[in-house]
């Protein structure tokens, strides 16, 4: 079944603020909060929200779904961005007048059930990378610095040693309490706080990452950039972005490129285009010009009567297409460059051409006559 787009969910425009993004899902989980509403699909609408809520209201996936859609989350399972990592405190303390501690998403907002915190895949990483023209279109291969938060080797993400049932909430990960709120109360599962949802607890704490099962580490890694990439495209590296929590697997790395300007050439897709300056002469009576392109030079025959502005197609000798297969083109444009300075001989041949007669030429024609 096809998503509904988030901006509509929320009913707030692409351009909106994190303010008025935020301010929409408050109204909305008021309304459709399930111990609250009495509407049939209220616990539907109330995850829909949520989902929406936790990507549009962090940037770097803001941006992700802006450029890919529901696509940019597709691997998390059941076609959709997996929200259950993502803090809701702030705004359900807000509504209901309590600190939810220890809430963190629908999945723990467990109606009827008693389960430990599920396994979350970790946050990802967009890292900007410049490339120069010629890496962009030929391809490359470059070496990623990045620090970021990594499994604990020593208690393999646990956070401690010599694992005990959790006595809080006796191994569940969720506890129940009574909420007051302004439209009475009611019973609410939140995750355990003793715990963080896992239903154990640790008699030794993990003197390597202090509990928190990760550490922070500088990893280098060598990535494959291929030709055809340009400003603004995105690569994903599976897998090597911040650790899970609960067994969860590691988040992803997308690197996002920026292409630097090229002296000479031009780029509009996989096209390319270079401006060939040419004299008076060249242009009247014709030439040959080596011409440097992506894949070396070539010999180029300007033909006589060229004028500014014509281009030449040179087939194949752009840049690889990076959604299909096959290479663009190149154009070679014309620019009749009039000379500033002249010798003495120079400008008597200049006069000579001058006496030249184009009265008969469809150009000068038409400003002829219409003086007349």
């Amino acid at each position: 079944m096809d998503k509904k787009d988030y901006y509509e969910v929320l009913g707030v425009s692409k351009d909106a603020t994190q303010a008025e993004i935020k301010s929409a899902f408050r109204k909305l989980a008021k309304k459709y909060h399930p111990d609250v509403s009495k509407e049939p699909d209220a616990e539907e609408k109330f995850k829909e929200a949520q989902e929406a809520y936790a990507v549009l209201s962090d940037e770097e996936k803001r941006k992700q779904y802006d450029q890919f859609g529901h696509a940019a989350f597709n691997n998390n399972g059941a076609g959709g961005y997996d929200f259950s990592g993502f803090d809701f405190s702030d705004i359900f303390s807000d509504l209901f007048g309590q600190s939810f501690s220890g809430f963190s998403g629908f999945s723990d907002f467990d109606f009827g059930s008693n389960t430990k915190a599920r396994a979350r895949k970790g946050r990802d990483k967009v890292i900007n990378v410049d490339l120069t023209f010629e890496e962009a279109t030929k391809g490359t291969t470059k070496s990623i610095s990045l620090d970021i938060n990594d499994t604990c080797e020593e208690c393999h993400g646990k956070g401690g040693f010599d694992e005990e049932t959790c006595d809080k909430c006796y191994g569940k990960g969720t506890i129940t309490v009574q909420q007051q709120t302004l439209f009475g109360a009611f019973m609410t599962r939140t995750t355990c706080d003793k715990c963080d949802g896992k239903g154990v607890t640790y008699a030794r704490e993990c003197t390597n990452c202090h509990g928190r099962g990760t550490v922070k580490t500088r990893k280098e890694l060598e990535v494959k950039v291929p030709a055809g990439v340009d400003t603004g495209n995105q690569l994903r590296i599976a897998g090597k972005g911040e650790a899970g929590t609960n067994g969860g697997p590691n988040g992803d790395i997308y690197l996002e490129f920026y292409v630097k300007s090229h002296p000479i050439f031009e780029r509009d897709g996989s096209d390319v285009y270079l401006e060939l300056p040419i004299t008076v002469s060249e242009a009247a009576l014709g030439c040959k010009k080596e011409i440097p392109t992506l894949d070396g030079r070539v010999k180029l025959t300007i033909p006589s009567g060229s004028e500014t502005g014509d281009k030449h197609r040179l087939r194949g000798k752009g840049i690889d297409n990076i959604n299909s297969y096959g290479k663009g083109d190149m154009y070679v444009v014309l620019k009749v460059v009039t000379p500033k300075k002249l010798s003495r001989e120079q400008k008597k041949l200049f006069e000579q051409l001058a006496k030249t007669k184009l009265d008969n030429d469809p150009e000068f024609k038409k400003i002829k006559d219409y003086l007349k």
